[in-house]
């Protein structure tokens, strides 16, 4: 008996990787190796245009829109500012979701230094960052 194979005579054994990784079990906010099945957004601590006492703060990556050609370019710059290497990111389409308009301090060093710290974390999670805006994100994200 001939020992070769038709077409659709093979068996491929694939097993799926589980969908709760290590970083769910740790809760380590610091991987995007969790909530593989959400969507995750990025939050640095530092310094914001956000933050009237000039104090670091948990904000998402902004930027004040210079001359950039569009607002996904000063997007792209914004989070570039943030990450460094943008090679592994996607921007999904050229329109904001939302934004805001705050009244930029005064006397702010520029250009802000880079964040202390960061979380990347589920639009649920996002509201205990949040509390006071929780309203305003729950129309622009949660609904």
């Amino acid at each position: 008996m001939s020992k070769s194979r038709g077409k659709g005579d093979y068996q491929i054994d694939n097993v799926p990787a589980p969908r709760i990784t290590e970083a769910d079990k740790t809760i380590d906010r610091k991987s995007l190796q969790r909530a593989l099945d959400r969507r995750l957004y990025l939050l640095p601590y530092g310094n914001s245009n956000a933050a009237p006492s000039g104090k670091p703060v948990w904000h998402f990556p902004e930027k004040v829109y210079d001359s950039e050609e569009t607002l996904r370019k000063c997007a792209e710059s914004a989070l570039a500012f943030v990450l460094g290497d943008l090679s592994h990111t996607y921007f999904v389409g050229n329109a904001p979701m939302g934004h805001m308009v705050i009244r930029q301090m005064e006397n702010v060093p520029e250009p802000f230094k880079k964040c202390e710290d960061f979380v990347w974390v589920t639009k649920d999670e996002l509201l205990e960052y949040f509390p006071e805006q929780a309203e305003f994100f729950k129309k622009l994200i949660i609904s």
